[in-house]
């Protein structure tokens, strides 16, 4: 638990310590509780299966593939602390494989506002990936800004579907 505090609080003060001249929110998330989605007690580690087919699979097994985000913002959230744990220990078994960390935004803002929020997120990910022992080598950080959305129309239930960072295996 401690071990997870301080890549916790690391990552935080490596999200804080970035700037751009894009203005972003900014605001750090600290969790203390030792919750997961509210529930006390939760496990925060999701089980990892590593495949011995390594080579040809798309990660490890179980472990969901997106990374959401609040408005304005590319703060990693607490609750997926685990989905991160889960690729960086399947990255560290495979050091073969390379992932792709693709950010994107929903549609409000110009392009190059998004463009640079997506990089935000996708580099927020990464630096949790690395934080966590994953080999810089095997990460690649790029940017679709508002170009290819999740799910087209408008509203904050759309919105927040298209405000993420996906992880996609390449090999």
């Amino acid at each position: 638990m401690l071990k997870r505090t301080i890549y916790s609080l690391a990552i935080v003060a490596l999200i804080a310590g970035c700037s751009s001249g894009t203005k972003l929110n900014e605001t750090p998330v600290t969790d203390r509780s030792g919750t997961v989605g509210g529930q006390q007690g939760a496990s925060t580690v999701a089980p990892v299966t590593i495949d011995p087919t390594a080579g040809t699979a798309q990660g490890p097994i179980g472990v969901e593939r997106i990374v959401y985000f609040d408005y304005d913002s590319y703060t990693v959230k607490p609750e997926f602390q685990s989905l991160i744990d889960g690729h960086a220990r399947f990255l560290k078994a495979n050091p073969q494989r390379r992932v792709s960390i693709e950010g994107h935004t929903d549609e409000r803002g110009g392009r190059e506002y998004n463009l640079a929020l997506g990089q935000k997120r996708s580099e927020a990910v990464r630096r949790a990936l690395t934080l966590l022992g994953v080999s810089d080598s095997q990460i690649e950080a790029v940017s679709f800004g508002k170009e290819k959305p999740a799910v087209t129309g408008s509203g904050e239930e759309v919105w927040a579907q298209n405000r993420r960072a996906e992880i996609r295996y390449t090999r």
